[in-house]
């Protein structure tokens, strides 16, 4: 069984890492993975359409850094508490890192990867996602082949 493991750094997010390290424990998981999405801020499409347009080093590195926003040393210390959890109940996991579209990130990596569980917290860092069921868990509900386990 392949448990994939969503964080946003979010107390709920933790919290479902720890119910997770929980699950992995008691039941035959062989594989667990722990993804962490940065959000994009917009749309790609973001390079000319002139295919002969030269673009430098530095334009591309100021485009990414406007369009991810990420903070590559904060997400990674984020994926790194995660798998201490997992270490701490003696569980290897791995850590996967994305830029992109948080949901649909996480629905093409369980679906793509042949996740069996998903686990996540009902709700992130998201501003007016805080309303209801967040939108990123919503949509990975509708969408993901496997199961969902949301942690409230």
């Amino acid at each position: 069984m392949k448990m994939l493991v969503c964080v946003d750094g979010s107390e709920l997010s933790m919290k479902a890492v720890g119910e997770a390290a929980k699950i992995a424990g008691a039941c035959d998981i062989h594989e667990v993975s722990i993804i962490y999405v940065c959000e994009s801020k917009l749309d790609w499409q973001i390079l000319p359409s002139d295919h002969t347009a030269t673009i430098s080093k530095e334009d591309i590195k100021r485009m990414h850094d406007y369009v991810f926003q990420c903070d590559y040393d904060k997400n990674q210390k984020i994926l790194l508490e995660a798998k201490e959890v997992f270490a701490k109940n003696n569980i290897e996991a791995k850590t996967i890192f994305k830029e992109g579209h948080p949901a649909q990130t996480i629905i093409d990596i369980a679906n793509e990867e042949g996740y069996d569980l998903v686990v996540m917290g009902s709700r992130g860092l998201g501003g007016l996602k805080k309303l209801f069921l967040g939108s990123v868990s919503s949509a990975v509900i509708q969408e993901v082949k496997s199961n969902v386990y949301l942690v409230k």
